[in-house]
């Protein structure tokens, strides 16, 4: 009876972190809602006048990107701006062949008059957050735009954003990503989805109460004397953009962010790309978690609502092992649910998931709408969209997982690059053999296939629990099985 005790425990634990999450989301959905129409009267600089141009350095950190590296350095020689005022570092950590071409590309630009440097360090110490921080040293510039490898920055992208800093106390600006390869797949369109959240819900949401937000790794730009100020950049974590931004928000230095300036980026097509990237962000979140929330906490600078978001924000990635616990468990849930019919009432209790699932869908909703109105057919097709997501994102949870109990226990681990494709210009399908591609059946792969058919004896479960079978968590089991199935396929198919 303990045993049963301990698991109602923690599934009811999980279920009321998610709901509460959940209400979270919807107060950032609220705010959103209330400040998209507010006008924005923001302090800027007049580019009209040279004196008020300041010099910029783009930094592009890189590591063995042969397939974007070109698309990313034409892309970048083509931002208006003053040449006298702007330098461009290419931060190259490439431990392979890459590099002779990145050269190449570089010395070709060089001769069309564009200050641009190339920066190799002996040894590739705290991965990103090292080559920035190298980088940094040999800057000239007041401030620094970051855009990763896979970004293609659009030409006006400095003229739109620079002038924002005008105001001394803007530390950071931020840009909304955009997807150049959105409808490549159905994994593409799960990521699109789920990011499109985070960049218009979730990012106004918290700016719009001033929240903490956070710099996403590239895409915007940040006041040189904000990350010095902030104590420089540190690799500690494997998200180090989302370090720095508490950090700096800590120090009471300022972020904006701009949702209606879009910066596009290719998304991971393959599921080994999508579960590098995931590991790292979830990962990533639970360190931060463990190394700044004591911090938001004890500030007698910030109010609680703001904390309570901060808490919430840093345990993002935290939400997929509840979501895991929840699913897993659901199945002996069901079991005890039918033998021990004195605790029947518990299970009221599982209603908070279908709530919680609820919200979700009416967060979602309004993205949706805002691109394909409200109509019947609207609402079918956002349906399907969102089923598909939760299905898939959940498929995700026992993976992200294991990357969020490791950042939470301090455990180590090496910087994954998400290998990229440059789906554009691959007309002959030459992604297949692609040099970076994980070759081998990860052992995620068989964690998701045994889960699979896990979630296919829940579903038969339900069938031969009780007198006459209990259905109640059959929709549930069967978006699980169809997620953990689709993902285990994806992996042996490996492309599209």
């Amino acid at each position: 009876m303990l045993l049963i005790l301990g698991l109602i425990f923690i599934y009811s634990s999980c279920l009321i972190i998610i709901f509460f999450y959940a209400l979270a989301q919807l107060n950032l959905l609220i705010n959103y809602l209330g400040e998209k129409n507010k006008p924005k009267n923001l302090m800027k600089w007049d580019f009209n006048n040279s004196d008020e141009i300041p010099f910029v350095t783009i930094q592009l950190p890189v590591y063995n990107e042969l397939y974007v590296i070109e698309r990313l350095l034409l892309t970048v020689e083509k931002i208006e701006y003053p040449c006298k005022k702007l330098e461009i570092q290419v931060l190259d950590d490439s431990d392979d062949d890459s590099s002779k071409l990145t050269k190449k590309l570089i010395d070709k630009i060089k001769r069309n008059g564009i200050n641009i440097v190339h920066l190799k360090r002996k040894k590739r110490t705290a991965f990103k957050a090292g080559a920035l921080k190298e980088g940094l040293k040999k800057s000239k510039g007041e401030f620094i735009a970051i855009f990763d490898s896979d970004f293609v920055p659009n030409p006006n992208f400095l003229i739109k954003t620079i002038p924002y800093f005008k105001n001394t106390k803007v530390g950071m600006v931020q840009t909304r990503w955009g997807y150049i390869n959105r409808n490549f797949s159905i994994l593409t369109k799960v990521q699109a989805f789920g990011l499109d959240g985070h960049f218009t819900l979730e990012q106004v949401g918290r700016y719009a109460k001033n929240h903490f937000i956070n710099f996403n790794g590239t895409a915007g730009v940040w006041r040189k004397s904000t990350i010095i100020d902030a104590g420089n950049w540190e690799g500690d974590t494997i998200t180090e953009d989302l370090d720095i931004s508490y950090r700096a928000q800590l120090k009471d230095w300022k972020f904006i962010y701009l949702e209606k300036i879009i910066t596009p980026a290719e998304l991971p097509i393959v599921i080994s790309a999508i579960r590098s990237q995931q590991f790292r962000w979830n990962k990533g979140g639970a360190e931060n978690f463990q190394k700044n929330i004591y911090k938001v906490l004890k500030s007698s600078k910030i109010n609680l609502k703001t904390k309570v978001h901060a808490l919430l924000h840093l345990l993002n990635s935290t939400m997929f092992l509840n979501i895991f616990l929840v699913g897993f468990l659901s199945v002996p849930m069901l079991y005890i649910k039918n033998k021990w019919v004195e605790l029947t009432w518990f299970f009221n209790l599982s209603s908070l998931f279908i709530i919680s699932t609820l919200i979700f869908y009416v967060f979602y909703w309004f993205l949706h709408k805002q691109k394909h109105g409200s109509g019947l057919l609207s609402i079918f097709n956002y349906t399907i969209r969102f089923l598909t997501f939760y299905s898939i994102s959940i498929a995700f949870s026992a993976h992200n997982s294991i990357a969020v109990i490791q950042g939470h226990l301090g455990i180590k681990s090496p910087f994954i690059r998400t290998p990229k494709f440059n789906i554009e210009s691959d007309k002959k399908n030459s992604h297949i053999k692609n040099r970076y591609l994980e070759k081998s059946i990860s052992f995620y792969t068989l964690i998701e296939a045994l889960m699979s058919l896990y979630f296919l004896f829940g579903l038969y479960s339900a069938f031969n629990v009780g007198k006459n079978g209990d259905f109640g968590f059959f929709p549930f089991h069967l978006l699980l099985f169809l997620g953990f199935g689709f993902v285990t396929i994806k992996s042996f198919i490996k492309i599209k």
